[in-house]
């Protein structure tokens, strides 16, 4: 019977330490994000403490949409921190006595977009992430900014404006799932046997245009085409293991300044 209970202790002890692991690996999908319960937290502390002056949606003030992640004075997570714990002066805006846990949890739900369910990630420094963009990262020897850099790859001018952070963290991390369908790379038999590669750049129904490797705009005629195959796999190599999890927070700062 001690053998019995032993041998049983011990199994049980190993489920458990191993459901406990898995939760903690399922609690954020990347290093610097904002835990669900986080969100969950930020929620309550929200719906509290700043709904009456923000509103539900977080639009009520002028100049200012938490929701999508539109301030006047804020970019980084550090930047809402200080605006929730010492307020603005001149303004209806308080400063709040959260302790610093509280604070994290309620930007977590505003980087969240005010979706309990959603993914909030942990933005950065904005002036060392376009640092990291033009050097550590490598993005300019691709992506083109406001004129600057070459069209190989899609132009990340106005990228802050379409893209939320956690849509952006996910394209540094995994491009070729985060890739939109129109930015695939093709390749393209033509019926003369020229291959041509590129990204593409737009398509209709009697023509398909790519920028290829030399930054030239290719308009093909789809009369003229044998093969046009759309690969599933993008160039941009993540940068998993190359950033840092801070290096990528402050990319995600830099990035999403980029509204055009």
């Amino acid at each position: 019977m001690r053998t019995r209970y032993s041998f049983t202790a011990v199994a049980l002890f190993a489920v458990v330490a191993a459901a406990r692991l898995t939760a903690q690996q399922n609690s954020t999908e990347h290093p610097g994000q904002y835990t669900p319960s986080d969100i969950e937290a930020g929620a309550r502390l929200y719906s509290s403490q700043c709904q009456t002056c923000h509103g539900l949606n977080g639009d009520q003030i002028s100049g200012v949409d938490l929701r999508r992640g539109r301030f006047k004075r804020s970019n980084s997570d550090d930047d809402l921190a200080k605006v929730i714990t010492t307020g603005v002066p001149g303004t209806a805006m308080p400063p709040f006595s959260l302790q610093p846990g509280e604070v994290s949890t309620v930007i977590a739900f505003i980087r969240a977009g005010f979706d309990p369910a959603g993914t909030a990630v942990k933005v950065g420094d904005s002036v060392r992430g376009r640092q990291v963009f033009e050097g550590k990262g490598s993005c300019g020897t691709c992506h083109r900014v406001q004129g600057i850099g070459p069209r190989t790859a899609p132009d990340l001018s106005d990228i802050g404006a379409s893209r939320t952070p956690a849509a952006l963290q996910r394209a540094l991390l995994d491009p070729s799932a985060a890739m939109m369908p129109i930015n695939r790379p093709v390749r393209v038999t033509m019926k003369d046997g020229r291959v041509i590669t590129g990204r593409r750049f737009n398509e209709d129904t009697f023509s398909v245009q790519l920028i290829d490797a030399q930054e030239t705009l290719r308009s093909l005629e789809k009369k003229d085409i044998r093969t046009l195959d759309v690969q599933t796999t993008s160039p941009m190599p993540s940068v998993n293991g190359k950033l840092t999890a801070d290096e990528v927070s402050d990319l995600i700062a830099y990035l999403i300044t980029l509204k055009g």
